[in-house]
Formats: C-alpha cells, structure tokens, sequence
C-alpha cells in the first residue's frame, strides 16, 4: 500500500509540473493527458518490452477505484468544495440549484436512459432498458471535483460560478438514490417510481439534517479555543466521521458532508481570528482539495490500463458525448425557461451552464460498481470515453467559451 501511495503522489507531482513547467497546460488537464499517454505507451510497448506494463498493472490491480472514491476520497473533496464556496453567492441561487440538482438531474437520467436504449436498438447492440437507464443515472449528476476543479481557474461570474458548483454538490444524492434503486432491480429488486421518490427524500433529507446537526457541536467547541491545528483537526474530523457515520445510518453522506461543510462555515464565519484561526483553515482545505485533485486525475488517466475497453462500448461512449451534452442543454433550457416564467429576470446563460456540467471520477466509481452481469459489458467503457471527454475537451475550453458566451 506504501508502494502504491508514492507512486501516485511521485507521478501527481512530476506531472503537475511538467504541466505548467513545459506545457504551460491547467494543472489537471495536464496531469491526465500525461497519465494517459504514459498508460497508452505502457500498452504498446508491452508485445516488446513487457516489464513496465506488468509492473504498473500489478501497481494499479491493488485498487478498488469504486471504494476507494465513494468510501474514501470524496467526503474529503466534498467537504473543501462546499467549505471554500461563496455562501452568499450560492444563496442568492438557491432556486436554480435546487431546480438543477433535482428535476433536471431526474430528467437527464430518463432522458439519457431513453435515447442510450433508443440508440442500441438502432445500432443492434446488446443493451437492455434497464442497463440504459443504469448507465443515465450515473452519468447525469455532474461531478463536483471536475466541476470545483475548472471553476476554480478559469473567470466566471460569481453567479454562475455559483449555480454550477452548488449543482454539482447537490445533485449527486439524487443521482445515487436513483442509481441504487435501478442497480437493485437489475439485481431482481421490484422498481417503483414512488419508492424511488421516498429513497430521495429520506436518505437526502436525512443526509442533510445530520450535516447540520453535526457541524453545530464541532463550531461550538473551535469557537472556545485559539488553536489552528484544533480548527483544522475539527474539521477534519466532521469530514471524516460524519462520512462515516452517514453511511452508517443508511442516509445521503455526499449531502451529509455538503451540509456539514456549508453549516459549519455559515456558524464559524462571523467569528473574529481570535476564536477561529479562518485563514489556516482556508489554506489546509485549499492545498488538500488541490492535492487530491492531482491524485484523482492521475487515477482517471490511469484508466486506459485499468479498463478493459469493449468496441461497443466505445462506440456508444462517443455517441453518448452528442447525446448527454444534448440533453444537459434540454434540461437546463427548461429550468431556465421556468424561472423566467415565474421570474421578471433571471441572470444565467444555458451555454455556459450546459458546457460546464462536468463527468468525472464519481461517474467512474459508480460504473466500476455495477457487477459485470448486469454491466452488459459496455457501460465502463462508455463512461470512461464520455468522462475523458468532458475533462480534457469541456474542462479545458470552458475559460475560451467563458470570453465568447455572453448570458442567454
């Protein structure tokens, strides 16, 4: 494990630096690009020259990338990006959020689910309803490290820095509700949308009603003394534990961990520095998440040794890219176009929101989840092809798109 840990902290930093040391590329996109090509060679080369490929697939089969990002890194990644947001921007959109993380991202999954199926039919590739709908539910929340990740270099308005960073925190509960229910009847589970709804709003109301019970203790006590590694170990702590305990009790723990972070924040902040070291506890979460980051965009890299990739589910990956971001630009159009109903102005752009709704390493983790039998044997692959997509091609345009868009 020791191994595995310096290999992937030694490759992050080598090629964070040959990033923007040489080719002067965002730290992530850089760090990606680099890992993939390394993966790609180490494949070539291997008929020739086998050594380095069997010694990094024997590296990276220590990995359990499902396990290791839902029930490891993205509590932490969570808990910086809704810690570090701007509350009151994030509040004076609280309406787009909410209409973006829930009916759209349900929208986008059946919308997603549909065409996919549609599309499988049409090209007569074996992909069932059913897997479709898996393979919607998963890829339809928006990633919130891609999503905090580009927002965090490139200059958008604070408002629509806003709504895609507080969708990208919220909308996950509701995709992995809906991911979970649709896995269980794949698996001979019955499915029904109403107990669908019920799961949504019990394990998310749940998830969130802890978060905030949670942080209310951990901002009493750091309140009571003037000590930054206190602060900081708190924080940690209800990072970590709240997590923890959320999965526990069978309730959300993305939405517990946002929650917590935003509550513990919105307590803490009015505290002079004499209670609260706020400028230590910035910085730790600020060079974790960006640490983190470079890790996880190592792993993603590393993928095109760890999948194994099927013709078809390439082939559905790249139509998938048409299609997701097709729908992404229906559904916010339709959020849109009901707030401007009931709203004399609404200040946002479709552009802007639907080219920055980001797929990562959560889409990932949840495919690699799905047990091959009820995989069809396409739907790593195709995630995989539409997660490198969306980051290398979404996520390094997005500040070009940003100078030429102006708000719809």
């Amino acid at each position: 494990m020791l191994l595995l840990i310096s290999v992937l902290v030694g490759v992050a930093a080598l090629f964070g630096w040959i990033s923007q040391r040489v080719l002067r590329l965002p730290n992530s996109i850089g760090t990606m690009l680099l890992t993939a090509v390394s993966s790609v060679g180490l494949a070539l080369l291997a008929p020739v020259w086998p050594g380095p490929h069997r010694w990094a697939l024997g590296i990276l089969s220590q990995i359990d990338f499902e396990r290791l990002i839902l029930h490891g890194m993205l509590g932490l990644l969570l808990f910086a990006g809704a810690f570090l947001l701007d509350l009151q921007a994030l509040l004076r959109q609280k309406l787009v959020v909410a209409l973006l993380s829930i009916p759209a991202t349900l929208f986008s999954a059946l919308a997603v689910g549909g065409l996919t199926f549609a599309l499988a039919h049409l090209l007569h590739l074996p992909a069932t309803l059913l897997q479709c709908l898996l393979f919607g539910a998963l890829i339809s929340p928006t990633d919130p490290v891609a999503v905090l990740e580009m927002l965090g270099r490139v200059h958008a308005p604070s408002h629509l820095k806003a709504q895609l960073s507080g969708e990208s925190l919220f909308n996950d509960g509701v995709g992995a509700v809906l991911f979970i229910s649709l896995l269980a009847s794949a698996q001979g589970a019955a499915f029904s949308p109403t107990h669908v709804a019920l799961q949504v709003l019990t394990t998310g109301g749940g998830g969130i009603l802890l978060g905030i019970l949670l942080a209310f203790p951990a901002a009493l006590l750091m309140r009571t003394v003037d000590s930054a590694p206190i602060d900081i170990l708190f924080s940690l702590s209800l990072a970590l534990g709240g997590y923890v305990l959320a999965e526990k009790l069978g309730v959300s723990a993305p939405l517990q961990t946002v929650a917590a972070a935003l509550t513990l924040r919105l307590l803490i902040e009015s505290a002079p520095d004499s209670q609260i070291a706020h400028h230590d506890l910035n910085h730790f979460w600020t060079n974790l998440d960006e640490i983190q980051n470079s890790i996880l965009f190592v792993l993603l890299g590393c993928g095109f040794l760890m999948v194994a990739f099927r013709r078809q589910g390439v082939l559905i990956g790249l139509s998938e890219i048409v299609i997701v971001n097709l729908v992404r630009i229906a559904a916010v159009a339709l959020v849109l176009l009901a707030l401007r109903v009931f709203r004399t102005s609404c200040s946002s752009s479709i552009s802007v929101l639907s080219w920055g709704g980001l797929r990562g390493g959560l889409s990932i983790a949840l495919a690699l989840s799905i047990p091959s039998s009820a995989s069809g044997g396409w739907i790593v692959s195709a995630t995989y092809v539409l997660v490198v997509f969306s980051i290398l091609v979404q996520g390094s345009t997005m500040g070009i798109f940003l100078r030429r868009m102006q708000p719809a």
